[in-house]
């Protein structure tokens, strides 16, 4: 039996950022860390986009960033500089690389490569149990979901933003690699939400990503075929597959962080990290562990770390709209752009707008279905 400081399991994008901002923090350099994973991850399996302003910190992994952004439906389409935004790509490769060379000369951090099977909280502090040992800590952050409770619960629903993408690489200059396509509507909905992701970085190569906002996976050749059929349609016949990446998120107001006790905190999806409404993820990780560094650094109760705000309401309701009718997510988000310009949806779904941008933005969208969800889930409760 072994005994650290803290405990992280788990080493995806919210475990590795959290023993990265741990080991650029002073304070602990004489705690022991102990960093557990099933594997050392170093290829690309992931990618992540986000929108923040210029010159900050992940900027030195960026694969690409883009000043424009474009939003395509039947009902609206349109292209926008989102200054003073831009959005951003990192490949998860250089994501992993930057934090394995900051931590390998960390004398205090250790990287364990074994499958966690338990994590459990004791009288006075966690054990974790892996497939060979026990280790114990007063600080366990864990980022790996065990159970499947949330799907099992009624009283939130549960979509999944579920994708495939293919980066496809064309024979011919084909791409405007200034701006990049944030939701095309155009493809067939089949009564649901479903849109294409085009992220080109450079004008020859682009992450065409297949995406939907349901309940239920597709069969991959699903996403297969109707990337393919995009391609077709937007006059792309001669390119190379060269990777491709396949990926699901929970997109769901479950209280997650209520599975936090005396001595186990949740992060990234497993505590309700991932933007609700669209599955973003990074940027809260990258939001959230920063907070929760300085949290732990005043040994505050772990069960009181996360906070509900109106925004959390604001993506309940929006999920409430899209579980009982999902085919309205086309008809939701070109509104919003087409009333809304397009920097300020980005700062709202970013969870930074005031009250009052809050109301200037709701009061452009059709009241019916919000007002329906809002009366519904006020009943229910």
């Amino acid at each position: 039996m072994d005994n650290f400081d803290y405990i992280i399991v788990g080493s995806g994008a919210s475990g590795l950022m959290m023993v990265y901002r741990m080991s650029l923090d002073a304070f602990f350099d004489d705690k022991s860390i102990l960093l557990i994973d099933k594997e050392k991850k170093s290829i690309n399996d992931r990618t992540w986009c986000f929108w923040e302003t210029p010159n900050n910190e992940w900027d030195d992994v960026l694969t690409t960033s883009w000043k424009n952004i474009a939003f395509k439906a039947n009902q609206f389409t349109t292209e926008e500089n989102i200054t003073p935004y831009q959005y951003k790509m990192i490949r998860s490769a250089d994501f992993y690389s930057k934090i394995w060379k900051q931590i390998e000369n960390k004398k205090n951090i250790t990287f364990l490569k074994e499958k966690v099977h338990n994590i459990a909280q004791e009288q006075d502090r966690a054990k974790v149990t892996t497939t060979t040992k026990i280790f114990f800590s007063d600080v366990v952050i864990n980022s790996i979901l065990f159970d499947d409770g949330y799907l099992k619960q009624e009283k939130y629903p549960v979509l999944q933003q579920h994708f495939v993408g293919f980066f496809v690489k064309t024979k011919d200059v084909f791409f405007d690699d200034e701006t990049a396509t944030f939701m095309d509507f155009t493809v067939d909905q089949r009564q649901q939400t479903r849109f294409m992701y085009v992220l080109p970085y450079s004008k020859k190569e682009a992450l065409f990503e297949y995406t939907l906002f349901t309940s239920k996976l597709l069969p991959y050749e699903e996403y297969k075929a109707e990337i393919e059929k995009y391609l077709i349609h937007k006059g792309i016949t001669e390119y190379e597959i060269v990777e491709q990446e396949q990926g699901a998120i929970p997109m769901t107001c479950y209280e997650f962080w209520k599975n936090n006790s005396e001595n186990i905190i949740h992060i990234g999806t497993a505590g309700g990290w991932s933007k609700a409404s669209t599955g973003f993820t990074f940027k809260n990780i990258n939001k959230n562990s920063i907070r929760l560094v300085n949290y732990l650094k005043q040994k505050k109760p772990l069960q009181n770390f996360h906070k509900k705000n109106k925004f959390w309401f604001y993506d309940l309701l929006l999920l409430d709209i899209l579980h009982e009718k999902n085919y309205l997510g086309s008809f939701i988000f070109s509104e919003m752009f087409q009333k809304i310009p397009a920097h300020k949806i980005l700062k709202f779904l970013d969870d930074e707008t005031s009250i009052r941008e809050d109301l200037q933005i709701i009061s452009k969208m059709s009241p019916f279905p919000f007002v329906k969800a809002l009366l519904k889930r006020v009943f229910l409760n």
